[in-house]
């Protein structure tokens, strides 16, 4: 086998194993992590079999909305992209000039407050999720264009009422954080 298809195979696996673990990295994304060209990486993803990454995450938008008992899919601010209920779940959402700050250029902070309220929400299992209280924290403006990955777990459980930790990046630089009560509200509460 030649160095270059040596380089290529190696490619290939490290390409696989990055996709595998994070299937939101954009083709830019894998492009800077890899040295190659963005060309490069698409000609790979093709011989590979491997969709774009909008393809990637409707495929796995579609099995993971399903699991979600207390918001329906049009309730969602960012594409959830991962979610175990009752433990974790990773949601992402793409910046566009449409969620700014006219004066400014930078993104709406209500917007990430939702990503990050809707993903905590969805983490709980009952039909009916309500947020209490939530601390948060911005830590830099998110401009357009930028990728937002927001990542919560349930840190406590105690009754009705879950503690979930939100913290949303851009790359490898946290730009918010929270911690969400949630209330598991029972169904005889809420049909009232």
């Amino acid at each position: 086998m030649s160095r270059e298809a040596l380089c290529k195979a190696e490619r290939h696996d490290i390409l696989s194993k990055y996709i595998n673990g994070n299937p939101f990295l954009t083709d830019d994304d894998l492009a800077h992590i890899l040295g190659v060209s963005i060309q490069t990486i698409r000609l790979d993803r093709a011989e590979m079999n491997i969709p774009e990454l909008r393809i990637r995450l409707k495929k796995v938008a579609r099995e993971v909305y399903g699991q979600v008992r207390s918001l329906s899919s049009d309730e969602f601010v960012g594409e959830l992209v991962a979610l175990e209920v009752g433990r974790e779940g990773i949601s992402v959402l793409t910046v566009g000039r449409d969620m700014l700050l006219s004066k400014s250029e930078v993104a709406r902070g209500q917007l990430l407050y939702a990503q990050a309220n809707t993903l905590a929400v969805a983490l709980i299992d009952t039909e009916v999720a309500l947020t209490g209280t939530a601390k948060i924290s911005y830590k830099r403006p998110v401009f357009s264009g930028e990728k937002v990955v927001a990542r919560a777990f349930i840190s406590r459980k105690k009754g009705n009422k879950y503690m979930v930790r939100v913290s949303s990046k851009v790359r490898d630089e946290i730009v918010f954080q929270g911690k969400f009560l949630v209330f598991a509200i029972e169904e005889e509460v809420w049909r009232r």
